[in-house]
């Protein structure tokens, strides 16, 4: 078979003790699953069910350096507990993720009640660190620093729908295999950052995630195959 322009290297993640890659298939992201960061934003929890939006796979983004991006004045922070899904959609890892908002096109989009894609799913708007296969360690906290100094912090368990609830109805509507994503809602105190702005994001049990916001340009998009 015989493709008109080069097919793209499969986009993946690094799995923490091997050599192997985990590809990536889709990105799911939660919105308001934790009460206080719906408060802040001005919104409340839909208790009946939760609700999602999708970054593509040209999103994700590994490495330290994260381009300041195009389009927005007002680039935000959202640390997450990402989970990665293997065979049948079951629960095959985890890994610390920032999932990078750009507010200003986000709060357009609302306020004109369209979709949040220019707000959330751009290039290098999903970094997630290495993946930690196997189970989490119950009891854990989420966390992120931007320059040293803590912006958010909660326990997991702050969650409104938890891993297990989210998954079975996120399968309600959707077929999940291996390689899709799951990055599961961000707590209270994200803020905006700058070029130059360190962050560190961590979750009790997985590697912690350093990334420097770079000053703007594009983020790393070489996964072309001439194969």
């Amino acid at each position: 078979m015989s493709f008109v322009f080069a097919v793209p290297e499969p986009v993946s993640l690094a799995i923490e003790g091997s050599a192997e890659r985990f590809a990536v298939r889709r990105i799911f992201c939660v919105g308001r699953n934790y009460a206080a960061h719906a408060a802040e934003m001005g919104g409340e929890v839909d208790r009946e069910a939760p609700f999602y939006f999708t970054k593509s796979a040209h999103a994700v983004l590994e490495g330290d350096i994260m381009p300041y991006p195009a389009g927005t004045e007002d680039l935000h922070h959202e640390v997450e507990l990402v989970v990665a899904l293997g065979e049948g959609g079951a629960v095959w890892g985890h890994a610390v993720g920032l999932d990078m908002t750009r507010r200003d096109l986000q709060a357009a989009a609302k306020d004109k009640r369209r979709p949040w894609d220019t707000g959330k799913d751009f290039e290098g708007s999903a970094i997630i660190g290495a993946l930690r296969p196997g189970p989490l360690p119950a009891g854990g906290r989420i966390a992120l620093d931007v320059n040293g100094a803590r912006r958010q912090e909660a326990p997991l368990t702050d969650m409104v729908w938890d891993v297990p609830s989210l998954l079975e109805h996120l399968g309600g509507l959707y077929s999940l295999a291996a390689g899709d994503i799951l990055m599961t809602g961000t707590p209270a105190g994200v803020g905006a950052v700058r070029p130059g702005d360190r962050l560190k994001a961590s979750v009790t049990g997985l590697a912690p995630l350093a990334v420097t916001i770079g000053p703007p340009g594009r983020a790393p998009q070489d996964r072309t195959s001439t194969r």
